[in-house]
């Protein structure tokens, strides 16, 4: 972690609230950009983490190798299941928007503890779905070059510098600029991918695939394995909450970005897995085995010049992936360092940027770390699948935080109701799905060690927590306050009103009514 080796200095006075980056000389003003970004924008940081492109070129192939015909239901059943967790995440977005917020959130309910435990495990996913972001960027570059015919070999090392440059230029300059581009990236990635698909769907005359509605081939235990793998490609719908301090009206985008992200992907992810396995229904090769589909596609259907657009757009799209995380792991960096949990230095924002630049550098710097070290040992392909999966273990254990946190913060405040304890336990019912998948059966080497890696890590930031808190007491503490002095949030005349911690504090929009 970027907190390991660096000395803990400095923290809030007993009884007040972090700072957000300290009030710069020239008298501009400090502190994280407020009311920046509009819904499209924090829609596309949804989007841009789940990456529709990801599944498309690369996932779905395993989703069938398990699900066989029914891995369009597969990514149905995953998207239904995850939009309990989404219903228990807005019952916090609803009511509050900060920097880095899911981390905050898990501690309004469940304490600050916990919200620090939430935050390093996102710090972890973000992390390792940024590094598998930036070796499918030097897969699908290298494969642009083929269908190009450029006939040059670029070695992946320079391609995950390339990328990881350019993502941190872009993060720190401007977050406007970042979700913008994230969006543009996407959305161009996509048209390219459904172009393709209504190619294969009309090119012959249009007919339904009965095979797949008949769910041939598919038994329950398949089914069970193709929902995992559905559920780990559609996870990072969480992120817009990332942004909420810098959205406008957050507490009506956030949540909105939120559940329309995981609905886009979810629909997105049933359509392709439909088209893909009936494109390659005839094809000597199956789908499960199929490094590139999409490209095979092309082929099989004549249109392989469809190469060309297609590894572009994928190219792209893992460049905004890793931008995507890039953001939203330094804006809970940033957060945690405000609460002097992690280095306070992480929590300067630039006085003109408006950004979290040294939140953004330090991440970016082990983003790119870690790709550049295997690349000694294996190939990008293999970092990508291992990244994935790490980041996995991660994801499960925010949203089975953030799933219990919600009632419980529901009873603090006197709001909650049966049908919030139901969805709760459902989404924490659902959450065992992909987690007993994740053990059994068990997998190979390396990949049967990883839940291990990952608990480390979590003792790791258990260990650090106590050192923090016994070298700076009333660490905690502080958190609890400053958390409760922003117990809900509002708008006045279109402004949000941002208290010390980089959140939209009620007790400042009290005092700013009329």
């Amino acid at each position: 972690m970027v907190m390991l080796g660096t000395r803990l200095t400095g923290r809030a006075t007993r009884g007040t609230a972090p700072t957000s980056g300290g009030a710069p000389t020239d008298g501009k003003p400090s502190g994280l950009r407020t009311n920046a970004l509009g819904f499209p924008t924090v829609l596309a940081e949804s989007i841009g983490l789940i990456s529709p492109t990801m599944t498309a070129v690369l996932i779905i192939p395993l989703a069938f190798s398990y699900a066989a015909q029914g891995a369009w239901l597969a990514y149905a059943f995953g998207a239904a299941m995850l939009m309990f967790v989404v219903l228990n995440l807005n019952q916090f977005a609803r009511r509050s928007a900060s920097a880095g917020s899911m981390y905050a959130y898990t501690a309004r309910g469940l304490g600050p503890t916990t919200g620090v435990i939430s935050g390093w495990t996102l710090i972890w996913s973000y992390l390792f779905i940024a590094i598998a972001g930036l070796t499918g960027f030097a897969i699908f570059a290298q494969q642009f070059l083929d269908s190009i015919g450029a006939g040059v070999t670029i070695p992946p090392v320079l391609l995950f510098l390339l990328s990881g440059a350019v993502c941190w230029y872009v993060a720190y300059r401007d977050v406007r600029v970042s979700s913008g581009l994230t969006l543009v990236l996407e959305a161009v990635s996509v048209t390219f991918i459904v172009a393709l698909a209504a190619i294969v769907l009309f090119k012959h005359g249009f007919s339904v695939d009965t095979s797949q509605l008949q769910l041939k081939g598919m038994d329950l235990h398949g089914l069970s394995l193709g929902v995992v793998a559905s559920i780990f490609s559609l996870v990072g719908f969480e992120s817009a909450t990332a942004l909420g301090g810098e959205a406008r009206n957050p507490l009506r985008n956030v949540p909105k970005a939120v559940i329309w992200s995981l609905v886009f992907a979810g629909l997105f992810f049933v359509f392709m897995s439909y088209v893909e396995v009936a494109g390659t229904r005839h094809y000597g090769t199956s789908l499960a085995n199929l490094s590139a589909p999409l490209n095979t596609i092309a082929k099989i259907y004549g249109v392989s010049a469809f190469r060309i657009p297609i590894s572009l757009g994928a190219m792209v799209s893992f460049f905004g992936l890793s931008l995507t995380c890039l953001n939203a792991g330094a804006r809970i960096i940033y957060r945690m360092a405000g609460h002097v949990v992690l280095p306070s230095a992480l929590n300067r924002a630039h006085h003109h940027n408006r950004t979290p630049h040294v939140a953004i550098t330090a991440y970016i710097s082990l983003i790119l770390i870690v790709p550049l070290a295997l690349e000694i040992f294996t190939n990008p392909l293999t970092i990508f699948d291992d990244a994935g999966t790490l980041a996995a273990f991660g994801f499960l254990l925010a949203y089975f935080l953030v799933s219990i946190a919600a009632p419980v913060y529901l009873k603090k405040i006197g709001e909650l109701r049966p049908r919030h304890v139901v969805v709760a336990v459902l989404a924490f019912v659902c959450l065992m799905v992909p987690t007993e998948g994740s053990f059994y059966p068990v997998p190979p080497f390396p990949v049967d060690i990883f839940p291990y890696i990952f608990l480390a890590y979590i003792g790791l930031g258990c260990v650090w927590l106590y050192v923090a808190n016994r070298r700076n007491p009333g660490i905690l503490t502080d958190i609890a306050s400053d958390l409760a002095t922003a117990p809900a949030a509002g708008m006045v005349s279109g402004h949000t009103a941002e208290g010390p911690g980089g959140q939209i504090d009620l007790v400042a929009l009290e005092g700013a009514q009329p």
